[in-house]
């Protein structure tokens, strides 16, 4: 996949309630090693050669402005509102859907995540038409987005799965899929808005398509690659004192 070739969709419209005060703003702008995540998340695509990055914007907006104009990443970064953003997640891919129905390949990504531009790098290589990252470290409990699989394909695709699966590990959180598949997340996002079902997070709409065809999609290991999600106050010093050391020590 040529790295020109991809558009890409940051999610950073929520309000990060469970940081319990943490965060004073969107969760992309803390702080690790004296960059915020969005700087990072900036530097791993940039350096992947990805150009065309559009951020869901939504709580605290204006705060993610200013940093982007600190970065002189004004221009070259676009902003897509959702005036809706205490709902689920899924409203925020929705607002997306020019992006996604562009023509382009789509990656997409959570906007709370510190990880090493080896991610991306992995993302974009992966020879597959529709990827999810998978880490198979996966810590019990019903928070981690599991990623389920049976005969080494997708079965289920989410917190609590209720398909029959060999074995599972945890989404990143980062995917990329094809054109053609992008624009029918784009429709399946649409299907739910019109029905009312706003409260629900975007891994529904993938979870669709993936139990319509899943020899569509495939996932790629990652699970050699140190990385976080920062959901809690105990993720905020995971990411401190266990990634960030990791990410430092093969910069």
């Amino acid at each position: 996949m040529q790295p020109d070739q991809i558009s890409v969709i940051l999610l950073a419209a929520g309000v990060g309630r469970r940081l319990q005060g943490l965060a004073e703003g969107p969760k992309v702008l803390l702080r690790f090693g004296g960059q915020t995540l969005l700087e990072r998340h900036l530097e791993a695509l940039q350096a992947n050669g990805i150009e065309d990055i559009t951020l869901t914007v939504g709580f605290e907006a204006d705060m993610i402005r200013a940093e982007l104009e600190r970065l002189g990443q004004t221009g070259r970064v676009r902003l897509v509102e959702n005036p809706d953003f205490r709902q689920g997640s899924l409203v925020s891919l929705h607002v997306q859907a020019e992006t996604m129905r562009s023509g382009r390949s789509v990656v997409l990504m959570d906007g709370d995540v510190l990880y090493p531009h080896e991610m991306i790098t992995r993302l974009i290589a992966a020879p597959q038409e529709n990827v999810l990252l998978l880490d198979r470290n996966l810590e019990p409990g019903d928070e981690p987005v599991k990623i389920c699989l049976k005969d080494g394909r997708i079965v289920d695709f989410r917190k609590k799965p209720v398909h029959e699966h060999d074995w599972h590990g945890e989404s990143v959180g980062f995917f990329r899929f094809s054109p053609a598949m992008a624009a029918i997340l784009a429709d399946v996002c649409a299907e739910y808005v019109r029905t009312g079902r706003t409260d629900q997070e975007y891994e529904e709409a993938i979870r669709d398509r993936i139990l319509v065809e899943p020899e569509r999609f495939e996932a790629t290991d990652i699970s050699d690659i140190p990385w976080t999600e920062i959901d809690f106050s105990e993720d905020v010093a995971r990411a401190q004192n266990i990634i960030l050391p990791k990410l430092e020590a093969v910069a």
